[in-house]
């Protein structure tokens, strides 16, 4: 399994994503699954994917196979408009999954692939869009401004309850990044390190990027400040008609420091069955 999210606000686009995979219960790997193009000045993508890993790779191999050719007429480097690369890489998407199921037709594995593509061509604002495994596409909506691939239940609620075309560039990896760990916390199937992905508006390259482990300074802060917060938030919720009042005691970050918030059960999720390359 894995997880993978991608927002898009006024002030560009952020995109994370897990690196495990696993084709079996004891087969468990780490796999990058956000992938870069990038040609500054002109244009710039990031592609993230779940699903079968031989489908993806040969997808990306592909479409760097002919953004690599000056002769090839249609690759990422041809386009005038992003919603034409989203198309054009929903169609390398499918015949790549033609040929991995050629190979794999009697093994009755699944050899599709879910992709989020995002980016901006120099002359167009920045997009998000989800390719699907038939090739079509969605794109972002103001009400939307984030496409998930994957585990997604467990990070939902904080993009739902945060996320608006307004909210600043940082704020929104913050909300990527916590989206990531409620997903990890909760779901054995999705795990570390995290790979990170900043394009600023009008930048057309990658303004930030980075891969966080469990153990890298910021991610531990966000990961304990996350727990920690939402724990304080809990106990100052309406009190029930049958408990006693309390005082106003404030908050209680301006108290002593408490002890970490224990970790709650981990859920361990089915795999889907995977072949020899894998399931992300």
């Amino acid at each position: 399994m894995t997880y993978c999210v991608g927002i898009e606000v006024d002030e560009g686009l952020v995109f994370a994503a897990d690196t495990r995979t696993s084709a079996s219960f004891d087969d468990v790997r780490v796999y990058r699954k956000m992938h870069i193009f990038e040609y500054p000045g002109d244009r710039v993508f990031v592609i993230m994917s779940a699903g079968n890993l031989a489908t993806t790779q040969l997808t990306i191999s592909r479409l760097k196979r002919d953004a690599e050719d000056p002769d090839c007429t249609r690759s990422l480097r041809s386009f005038k408009h992003l919603y034409e690369v989203a198309e054009y890489v929903g169609e390398v998407l499918v015949s790549s999954q033609v040929a991995v199921g050629d190979q794999a037709q009697h093994s009755g594995v699944s050899v599709q692939s879910t992709l989020i593509l995002g980016g901006q061509v120099a002359g167009e604002r920045p997009g998000l869009y989800m390719v699907y495994p038939l090739g079509n596409c969605i794109a972002t909506s103001p009400e939307t401004p984030y496409l998930q691939i994957g585990e997604s239940k467990y990070g939902k609620p904080i993009l739902d309850r945060i996320l608006r075309p307004e909210t600043t560039l940082e704020d929104a990896a913050r909300c990527a990044l916590v989206s990531l760990d409620s997903t990890i916390r909760s779901n054995l199937s999705v795990g570390m390190p995290v790979d990170m992905a900043v394009i600023r508006a009008g930048d057309l390259r990658i303004t930030q990027q980075m891969r966080l482990e469990a153990d890298t300074p910021l991610y531990a802060e966000i990961h304990d400040t996350w727990s920690r917060k939402l724990e304080n938030a809990v106990r100052t919720l309406p009190r029930f008609p049958w408990e006693a009042p309390r005082g106003d005691a404030g908050d209680e970050d301006d108290g002593p420091a408490r002890a970490p918030v224990a970790p709650p059960r981990r859920i361990a999720a089915r795999p889907d069955p995977g072949d020899e390359s894998g399931q992300q």
